[in-house]
C-alpha cells in the first residue's frame, strides 16, 4: 500500500518511542490502531455502496431493455390483430356481397331426384343421394 520496508518501519518505532515515550507509546499504537480500522471499515462501506450502485444501475438498464422489448412485442402482436380483424372483415364483407345475389329459394328438395342418365353417380354406382344401394338378403 505505502510501499514502506522492514527497516522504515523500524526507524518510524525508534522515532515515536522517542517522542511519544514508553508510557505513552502502548495506547496511542492502540488508538492509532483502531482509527486505522475504523477507516478500512469506512472505505470496505463506501466500495460495498458503489458496488451496489453499479449494480442496481445494471439492473434498472436491464429492465429498461426488457420494458422496451415486451412494448415491442406488444406492440407487434397489436399490429398483427388489427391486419387479422381488416383481413376477417374484408372477407365477411365480401361474404355478404355474395350472398344476397344467390337466390334463397333453392333450397334442396326434401327427396332426392333419380340420377340422371350418364351422371357421374350412376356410373359409380351410387344413387341420386350420393350413397351406395344397399344390398338385400
Amino acid at each position: 500500500m505505502f510501499d514502506i520496508g522492514f527497516s522504515e518501519l523500524i526507524v518510524i518505532a525508534l522515532v515515536a518511542l522517542i517522542v511519544i515515550g514508553p508510557e505513552r507509546l502502548p495506547k496511542v499504537a492502540r488508538t492509532l490502531g483502531h482509527l486505522l480500522g475504523r477507516m478500512q471499515r469506512y472505505v470496505n462501506d463506501v466500495k460495498s455502496d458503489i458496488s451496489r450502485e453499479m449494480e442496481l444501475d445494471e439492473l434498472r438498464k436491464l429492465q429498461s431493455t426488457v420494458e422496451d422489448a415486451a412494448r415491442s412485442i406488444e406492440q407487434s402482436v397489436h399490429a398483427e390483430i388489427r391486419a387479422t380483424e381488416s383481413q376477417l372483415d374484408g372477407i365477411t364483407a365480401a361474404a355478404t356481397d355474395l350472398a344476397p345475389a344467390a337466390p334463397a329459394a333453392e333450397a334442396p328438395p326434401a327427396s332426392a331426384p333419380a340420377a340422371a342418365p350418364g351422371s357421374p353417380q350412376l356410373e359409380l354406382g351410387l344413387d341420386a343421394a350420393g350413397e351406395a344401394p344397399r344390398k338385400q338378403a
